[in-house]
């Protein structure tokens, strides 16, 4: 079996968006002791790292290619509204709040098959 370009630019993405927010961590870690978390670098820092993490969610959210690509946008949508709820509202933490995304696109997937 070959592989051509086409096959590893997924992969290459990948890698490089995951280098570039362990990088940009790493950096902060690394630095921290040294600049003030209140300056313009750490918030660039910070800025440039969420913003990855927050391209990679709406890409998930409006062009999956994965499984993910049979639910219907409505309950893409309304899972990420609900677990953002459950964050904001009930104050449970990230972890409790992506436990109930991911179920309710779970469940619509076991009601659905």
């Amino acid at each position: 079996m070959t592989f051509t370009p086409h096959d590893w630019t997924p992969w290459l993405a990948l890698a490089a968006s995951t280098a570039g927010t362990y990088i940009c961590r790493a950096t902060g870690v690394a630095l921290s002791d040294r600049i003030q978390q209140q300056s313009e670098f750490f918030r660039w820092l910070s800025a440039v790292t969420y913003a990855m993490v927050a391209s990679l969610t709406v890409k998930m959210l409006f062009m999956p290619v994965s499984p993910l690509a049979k639910v219907p946008l409505w309950i893409r949508m309304g899972a990420c509204v609900v677990s953002l709820l459950v964050l904001l509202l009930a104050k449970r933490g990230l972890f409790v709040a992506l436990l109930v995304g991911a179920s309710t696109v779970f469940l619509y997937g076991m009601w659905h098959t």
